[in-house]
């Protein structure tokens, strides 16, 4: 769906764009706005609103706007028209005019029309969408066109692919210089790492549209993973604000892996997680199982330090069941203003086993686990000192060695959400997984 306005002005009706577009410039301000060369010049100097620039009316300025609206580019064209005055040399509205009625397009040609055409841009909501198309196993074009859609006919959708040059955080960045109202994140939990990260502290609500191999934060926060069902949380437009956090300045949006995890998660590499899906993790924690060992741990919390034998330390946010290593709870609450960090400290591979065996049997009842292995604490910033340094991951992606700070930023987020269930049923939980 098209994100662009049309603004064209005769000479003795430039000083009323200005004024209109001045005084609309919120609203305008979401859109890309196109214009003839004298009219863009004079929004631009009299507003700051950022004009892309055709060519002047009498140099065909109208017509490369007409193309634009033939081509299916254009949402609505203003177009104040001077109907005493008008110069020779002035653009002709006839032809646009008629390209317009052609392609069902609004145009307006006086500020009463164009008063309309901003009382309708009101009442729609614009969408960003950033889209990794290297994200999960399946056809990406297939994807975004699905999404497309589903959420177009409610949302204007201004679509940005990311590349190797160009990532989801500048891009995001670059939608709230733009004025975004809402921005979807498309993609595995790194991209939606990266958007989050430039909407921390904007109150501007995130979308998930899960694409990825694991989707934890989704399932975390009880998005659904499946496009229709994640585009429908979006248009039903309810909203929860969770918190977020900083590694070493990284954003955090789910957990800290410190030992385990973060060997566990390199060993999943973008091979193998194309070629199994989700149980790459699972394949590579076994392998990593056989060769973990224990490293001496120092944390230190408001000034005092606590050290460990540990051979995982994590760090979380956010998380899901199935992130066995963040459960030293039993579960993670993501609106609490603190961090939960546990620490396994087992010796041996069959103590490790049954560690985690107990801290993912706890996350499904959502009780503390009782194992003398696991340590449990709970705090809004911390410090990670090991010896030997230990690889660190944070969301799913290594970003170095130890040491490592970190500290939760509450309330840092807005999400849209289904409707949280206070109650879940055990065993529905189970058979879900």
């Amino acid at each position: 769906m098209p994100t662009t306005i049309a603004l064209i002005a005769h000479d003795r009706k430039k000083d009323d764009i200005v004024t209109f577009t001045r005084a609309h410039a919120p609203i305008l301000s979401r859109y890309k706005l196109i214009a003839t060369g004298t009219t863009g010049q004079r929004i631009q100097q009299g507003t700051g609103l950022q004009v892309e620039r055709m060519l002047s009316g009498p140099m065909g300025g109208d017509a490369q706007i007409a193309a634009q609206v033939a081509t299916g580019n254009v949402i609505a064209v203003i177009f104040l028209i001077d109907p005493l005055y008008a110069q020779p040399h002035e653009p002709d509205i006839q032809a646009l005019l008629r390209i317009c009625e052609v392609h069902n397009i609004p145009l307006a040609t006086n500020l009463a029309t164009a008063e309309a055409i901003v009382a309708m841009l009101r009442q729609t909501r614009v969408g960003y969408l950033i889209f990794n198309p290297v994200s999960g196993r399946g056809n990406a074009q297939q994807e975004l066109e699905l999404i497309q859609k589903l959420l177009e006919p409610q949302i204007r959708l201004n679509i940005h692919l990311t590349t190797p040059e160009i990532g989801a955080q500048q891009l995001a960045k670059d939608a709230i210089a733009q004025g975004a109202e809402l921005v979807l994140a498309s993609g595995g939990d790194g991209t939606v790492s990266a958007v989050a990260d430039a909407l921390i502290g904007t109150g501007i609500p995130l979308g998930v549209i899960p694409r990825g191999t694991a989707n934890a934060f989704a399932v975390a926060l009880g998005i659904p993973t499946p496009i229709k069902a994640a585009c429908e949380t979006i248009l039903a437009e309810t909203t929860r604000v969770v918190d977020a956090a900083r590694c070493n300045e990284f954003p955090t949006i789910l957990l800290v892996g410190i030992g385990f995890e973060a060997e566990m998660v390199e060993r999943a590499n973008r091979e193998v997680k194309n070629r199994f899906g989700a149980l790459a993790y699972i394949f590579a924690g076994i392998q990593q199982l056989n060769e973990q060992q224990l490293f001496t741990t120092q944390i230190e919390i408001e000034g005092v330090i606590n050290e460990f034998q540990a051979g995982a330390v994590t760090i979380a946010n956010a998380a899901p069941p199935t992130s066995v290593l963040a459960q030293g709870i039993g579960q993670v609450i993501a609106d609490d203003g603190l961090l939960d960090v546990t620490i396994a400290t087992s010796s041996t591979r069959l103590q490790a086993v049954n560690a985690m065996l107990n801290l993912f049997g706890s996350a499904l009842i959502k009780t503390e686990p009782n194992h003398p292995d696991i340590i449990h604490l709970r705090t809004k910033r911390l410090k990670v000192i090991t010896d030997p340094p230990q690889k660190v991951v944070v969301d799913g992606e290594i970003i170095g060695t130890t040491p490592v700070e970190i500290e939760c930023i509450p309330s840092g987020l807005t999400v849209f959400t289904a409707p949280r269930v206070e109650e879940i049923d055990v065993s529905q939980e189970i058979l879900a997984l």
